[in-house]
């Protein structure tokens, strides 16, 4: 129980007026003798004002962002509004060597009325694949999805992407969903990722859904001359190739906000979306990495760099603490 200062002093008043022993009195107040005298010695030194209670919320915290560095983020988010508040603390820490938590670049941006709604409604990834990969070129999922142009009619984007990284490993824009476009494209993802010019002791499986291009026999003969075996999802469950799920609603997230009347404007656009997915934007599942960086094999160095930045910015920031308060 919080007690005001004027019913401290009162208490204070009763003890020492009190004819039975501290003890006695204390006890009959309901008061901790160790409370009473930390009060009394307050009192003693300071009188009655010293009894007020002091926030407990110190006065100046020493791991505030300086407001030089809180400029500068507001002048990246401005610069880049596209970033959520997690991929610009991401950013900025890289480029500038200065961390900064989301949990912080969230309370600025807000404070700087600078949070927006997303002009998407953002699907959230269900149930994992259950056997986990553990490094690139283990698993790869396969889909198509659909992409209009005005005047042309439907497309269909066939994509390969790594399990482990999410890292977009190869794409082909298609007319038609045949078993044909599907083994052009895992063609261009075995060149893409060298696996077409060496040997290895597994290559990797393939996951799908049950369409009829995943399940025709053209198909298990390309696979099985490659030595590739092949995975299908249970049906009516799209959460077995959820990541795949995820990729298309990301980028039919930035491609769809426009219309595009010519494949080849249709193409470019997946072409760039491709390029900031797999290289700039950060993967919250992969830590904060791009999917680039883990296929890649560089996601650990840029871990352990991260946290040589944050140790660096809240020794310093502790320092300008110090030497502010001494």
């Amino acid at each position: 129980m919080r007690y005001p200062a004027a019913e401290k002093a009162e208490i204070i008043r009763l003890v020492e007026q009190s004819h039975l022993p501290i003890r006695r009195t204390l006890e009959k107040l309901g008061i901790p003798r160790a409370t009473f005298y930390r009060w009394y010695e307050l009192y003693q030194v300071g009188g009655p004002e010293a009894l007020e209670d002091r926030p407990s919320r110190p006065s100046r915290v020493w791991n505030r962002i300086p407001e030089e560095v809180r400029e500068r983020i507001l002048a990246l988010a401005l610069d880049q509004p596209e970033l959520s508040p997690r991929e610009l603390a991401v950013r900025f820490t890289d480029e500038q060597k200065y961390f900064v938590s989301e949990a912080s670049v969230y309370r600025l941006l807000k404070a700087h009325d600078l949070i927006t709604s997303p002009a998407y409604i953002v699907v959230k990834a269900a149930e994992e694949f259950k056997d986990q990969t553990t490094a690139p070129n283990q698993l790869w999922q396969t889909d198509f999805t659909y992409l209009k142009v005005t005047g042309w009619g439907w497309y269909y984007l066939s994509t390969v992407l790594d399990d482990f990284s999410r890292f977009v490993v190869a794409w082909k824009l298609c007319t038609t969903m045949k078993a044909e476009d599907v083994t052009e494209t895992l063609d261009l993802a075995l060149s893409a990722s060298g696996l077409d010019q060496v040997k290895v002791r597994h290559r990797p499986r393939l996951l799908s859904d049950n369409g009829s291009s995943y399940i025709a026999s053209d198909l298990a003969e390309w696979l099985e001359d490659q030595g590739m075996t092949h995975i299908r999802g249970a049906p009516r469950h799209p959460q077995t190739q959820g990541k795949i799920e995820r990729w298309h609603q990301t980028l039919k997230n930035r491609i769809l906000l426009e219309h595009y009347y010519l494949p080849g404007d249709l193409e470019e656009q997946v072409s760039a979306c491709v390029e900031h997915y797999n290289h700039t934007r950060a993967h919250e599942s992969l830590g904060n990495l791009t999917p680039a960086d883990v296929y890649h094999g560089r996601g650990e160095a840029i871990l352990a760099e991260r946290a040589r930045i944050k140790r660096q910015t809240l020794t310093h920031r502790r320092l300008q603490h110090h030497a502010a308060t001494a």
